[in-house]
């Protein structure tokens, strides 16, 4: 298990940053269960998890992986509002069986600067 925290600042306000599109398989209450597709950790190709997200819009949100390659992992992501953009803290455990801490850093931070770069890229539809 690696404890890794990232940060970055979206440029576009809190209420640009919360939009749900997600494929639920499952909610009760703020709670939903979603499968996700992910790029393996080589880069080539993808698979299958499903993880469980507890909502606290528009603030953010916890994550925990129920089923997949990185079960057991947990990590939350806050967004802090300061005016006309966003601050995005993630902030987390993450477990990949089989791969070592620095390959488990490196993937994850390559997965979530690759998350952000999308969201990035979205919310400047949205002006």
């Amino acid at each position: 298990m690696v404890r890794i925290h990232d940060e970055g600042v979206f440029d576009a306000p809190l209420e640009k940053i919360w939009i749900p599109s997600t494929k639920v398989l499952k909610e009760e209450g703020n709670t939903v269960v979603q499968e996700m597709q992910i790029v393996n950790a080589d880069g080539k190709g993808t698979h299958w998890e499903t993880w469980r997200l507890t909502m606290n819009p528009p603030r953010g949100y916890q994550v925990e992986a129920t089923e997949g390659p990185t079960k057991g992992t947990t990590f939350s992501q806050v967004y802090t509002p300061m005016g006309q953009k966003t601050r995005v803290d993630v902030d987390g455990d993450w477990k990949v069986p089989g791969q070592d801490d620095a390959t488990i850093r490196k993937m994850t931070l390559a997965f979530l600067e690759e998350a952000f770069n999308e969201d990035s890229a979205a919310l400047k539809k949205y002006k």
